[in-house]
């Protein structure tokens, strides 16, 4: 027997890829930040790893709360990934500003 499909497997890569994407580009932005080809604030370093810890939390809260209310894998896959895609976001938007 095959597993179940997904509904709409198509948001869900595309919410991963888009991640993934933001995510390349602030590991660019910080590692030129770290070298010094960019100015970067001191206090990055620390928000690289204070932000991560935030993110599994809230994930891991989204996938509990998803999985209480009786939703698909595919939807809990989804929220999992809704706090890691919203700070790749703005860390993307904010490292990328031209200073």
């Amino acid at each position: 027997m095959f597993p179940m499909m997904p509904k709409n497997p198509v948001r869900l890569w595309a919410q991963f890829a888009r991640m993934a994407i933001e995510a390349q580009t602030v590991i660019g932005l910080r590692t030129a930040g770290m070298i010094g080809m960019m100015s970067q604030s001191p206090g990055e370093p620390f928000r690289m790893v204070a932000e991560k810890q935030a993110a599994a939390t809230e994930s891991l809260f989204a996938i509990a709360q998803s999985a209480g209310r009786g939703h698909s894998a595919e939807r809990m896959m989804a929220a999992a990934l809704r706090p890691y895609g919203k700070r790749t976001r703005a860390n993307s938007r904010r490292l990328s500003k031209i200073r």
